[in-house]
């Protein structure tokens, strides 16, 4: 059991197993049919992180990275803080990466663990609604209202970043994107885009500008109807799991296909399971748990990797 004190917090650190990996976030090796818990802890909810707290993060060493949008705990992590945060991003290293939204003003900053101290890494036109370093240590940013993904490399000096995917028009074509979401890069440098509004999840190959589609609307081989994907996260084996915030569920890859995961009954209500809602970031834990924002609710859940199948 955590204790975790109710006065306001910008971004609370739990931690509850601690290993040293060189990846920062959880690529869980999953069993071929894994099951989760459908009934849903409420691992943090409104009085701790807010009412419309969106930004998560769960580390390697199993430290939970939350947002709220008012002052941090404790004190000496992180001395001052971007202002409407709405992602967050943590290296290897302890090096945090925040967007900062005010009025005209689109920033990423990175606050650097050595220094104690934030710096100006990015500066965009609008939000960034998520965020995602590779393994060259490649800043990410998804802007909504842009229709593209853009990129910074670290060696640039320039804050202003370049377009990596999408064409800034919304569109349905391969080479375009339709307020994209959750962003994922993988050890080829192959960029994942929660295509919102186009109903699907979009695999830019490195280098390239058309996409394939690998899950929804014009998917090359039958994978599963989404509505509004937002968040996307990829297992050791490289499965797919995905929030379909439109649906109010989490559905995932495996070697037969894609199934529904969590809240599958209509539009995640039921009143046995989880009742779900507007959901809009997702992570794996060390132990391959599932840990969602409930937008709506201002909630933080989890469900529990709870049954392996018998031989795996």
């Amino acid at each position: 059991m955590w204790s975790i004190s109710t006065l306001t917090i910008f971004l609370v650190l739990l931690v509850y197993n601690q290993k040293s990996f060189a990846a920062s976030f959880n690529q869980p090796n999953l069993p071929s049919n894994p099951i989760w818990d459908r009934r849903e802890i409420t691992f943090a909810d409104e009085s701790i992180v807010g009412k419309n707290s969106r930004a998560l993060f769960v580390d390697t060493n199993n430290t939970i990275l939350l947002y709220d949008g008012y002052s941090l705990t404790p004190k000496n992590v992180i001395p001052e803080v971007p202002l409407g945060c709405s992602s967050l991003f943590v290296t290897s290293n302890g090096d945090i990466y925040a967007n900062e939204v005010g009025r005209d003003l689109f920033l990423v900053k990175k606050w650097i663990s050595k220094t104690n101290s934030f710096e100006v890494v990015m500066n965009t036109s609008e939000e960034c609604v998520d965020l995602f370093v590779d393994i060259n240590d490649t800043l990410y940013c998804s802007i909504v209202l842009k229709h593209q993904v853009v990129k910074k490399d670290s060696s640039y000096s320039s804050f202003v970043p370049i377009p990596v995917a999408g064409t800034g028009n919304n569109g349905s074509a391969f080479d375009e994107l339709h307020q994209p979401r959750g962003i994922f890069v993988d050890v080829n440098l192959d960029l994942y885009v929660a295509d919102c509004g186009n109903h699907r999840v979009q695999l830019f190959r490195f280098g390239k500008k058309d996409a394939v589609t690998r899950v929804g609307q014009e998917s090359q081989k039958p994978t599963i109807s989404l509505r509004c994907p937002s968040g996307i996260a990829l297992d050791a084996n490289k499965y797919l799991f995905i929030l379909d915030r439109g649906n109010d569920r989490v559905v995932g890859e495996g070697p037969y296909g894609f199934r529904c995961l969590i809240g599958c009954n209509s539009y995640g209500y039921d009143t046995q399971y989880a009742q779900l809602r507007d959901l809009f970031t997702m992570s794996f834990d060390v132990f391959g748990n599932i840990l969602v924002v409930d937008d709506y609710k201002g909630h933080i859940q989890k469900f529990v990797l709870t049954k392996i199948p018998s031989g795996e």
